[in-house]
């Protein structure tokens, strides 16, 4: 593992986009401070740019540096969920502006997959994430599922985990600072 680790920061670095396995779905990803890396995901999904995607982090210490302020009942929600859960913040900082929704939030998800974590720990900035498939068809639940057109826009596909087959997507959780919590996706 600690091969592709190296293999996909280096892609990274350049500003490639990746196809990579995550802690739910297969995911089309690329460093979340990359304005043009992040406008060929929206390209590649064929995506409109309003709908945002969501970036991962290693760790509470990440998702702190990337959040102005982290709502305190984040972290409870995140130390007793039972499936990989996303939520969407408030005045998100130090990502590339065409990340950010219209209404200044992010959707951030602290992964607990291997080689996410070391990947994103190596490369020191939140990962993108948004399931391999052209936006509207349905989420590939394994990496044969996968289409072509996907395979072959992305710079470079992760070479790990190709027989898992994956879960359901995160759940989402939308926090405000005033303390309200909404359940976008269960």
């Amino acid at each position: 593992m600690r091969e592709e680790v190296e293999k996909t920061l280096t892609a990274l670095k350049k500003g490639a986009v990746i196809l990579y396995p995550t802690d739910t779905v297969w995911g089309i990803g690329c460093d979340a401070t990359n304005p043009e890396a992040i406008d060929n995901i929206y390209k590649i999904k064929q995506r409109e740019e309003s709908k945002a995607l969501i970036c991962l982090v290693s760790d509470f210490k990440m998702l702190n540096q990337f959040v102005e302020e982290i709502p305190e009942v984040a972290y409870d929600i995140l130390k007793y969920a039972q499936k990989p859960t996303t939520i969407i913040y408030d005045n998100p900082i130090r990502v590339a502006e065409n990340l950010i929704a219209s209404d200044n939030t992010l959707a951030i998800r602290v992964v607990r997959d291997e080689f996410c974590k070391q990947l994103i720990r190596k490369l020191k900035r939140p990962l993108v994430s948004t399931s391999a498939n052209i936006s509207g068809q349905p989420t590939p639940k394994s990496f044969k599922e996968i289409r072509p057109e996907i395979l072959n826009s992305v710079d470079y596909v992760v070479n790990l985990q190709r027989e898992k087959k994956s879960s359901k997507p995160s759940a989402i959780i939308k926090l405000t600072l005033d303390g309200k919590v909404d359940i976008i996706r269960k």
